[in-house]
């Protein structure tokens, strides 16, 4: 069996000016975690929120700072380590992301 698939999801709880219409970053997490489970119920993987005003990791207090340095929309979705969507997530992308990384659907 293969390991868990982690999908980040980084935000804060004030959001972003340009997301104010948006789910939260930690409703984003929780859609997330719900639509994927749906679509790959027999695949293992965690969906995380990282709060980044208090992140509880050194790679999360990395990770976070570069949000804020390169401007970033959040909530923003990672997938094993690499940025996956930031702002409003597409579902289908993120289903794409997942399959290339060998998380696709079983047969």
């Amino acid at each position: 069996m293969q390991n868990s698939l982690i999908i980040k999801v980084y935000g804060a709880e004030q959001k972003c000016a340009s997301c104010v219409h948006l789910p939260s970053a930690k409703e984003t997490a929780e859609w997330l975690e719900a639509a994927i489970s749906r679509k790959y119920p027999d695949r293992l993987f965690q969906v995380l929120y990282i709060d980044m005003e208090k992140p509880d990791h050194e790679e999360d207090q990395l990770f976070s700072a570069r949000i804020m340095e390169e401007d970033l929309f959040y909530p923003v979705v990672v997938i094993n380590g690499e940025i996956a969507a930031e702002g409003n997530p597409n579902l289908k992308t993120i289903y794409s992301i997942i399959e290339q990384n060998g998380y696709g659907a079983v047969s």
